[in-house]
């Protein structure tokens, strides 16, 4: 593997990965704008397609004049969505996590207890540790 000849000398390779990386940070720039436009419930269809095709026929132009433009609705959109997606998560957490109030866990197991699903030994032990960490 020959990294550096006279054939492709060091600024050359660095040239390159420079035009590499800089269309990777274009194609994330393209990826944040059409995911945005399709995020958007405040315009219609057909404004969406003129957007796509203003981009499409003008790339750049296209692009910057979308992130001059919409800017402050780009921000906007984008923290409703960490918003709502912080709130789902939150609720599977509690979900998930169920109750940690010992008086409800000691309801719970006295419930248990009453039906003759658990012992009184198993009742017992549920009402220390309940109470142990509250």
């Amino acid at each position: 593997m020959i990294l550096a000849t006279d054939n492709y000398p060091f600024l050359e390779v660095f040239w390159t990965m420079l035009i590499f990386f800089a269309f990777l940070i274009w194609l994330w720039i393209l990826i944040t704008i059409f995911s945005d436009l399709f995020r958007r419930h405040d315009t219609s269809g057909f404004v969406k397609v003129v957007w796509i095709i203003f981009i499409i026929i003008f790339p750049y132009f296209g692009a910057f004049i979308y992130l001059i433009v919409e800017h402050k609705g780009m921000t906007e959109r984008s923290i409703q969505a960490q918003s709502q997606a912080k709130q789902e998560f939150d609720k599977y957490v509690q979900q998930a996590a169920g109750s940690t109030d010992p008086t409800e866990q000691i309801a719970k197991a006295k419930t248990m207890l009453d039906s003759g699903t658990i012992t009184q030994a198993e009742f017992d032990q549920i009402k220390q540790k309940a109470l142990a960490g509250a």
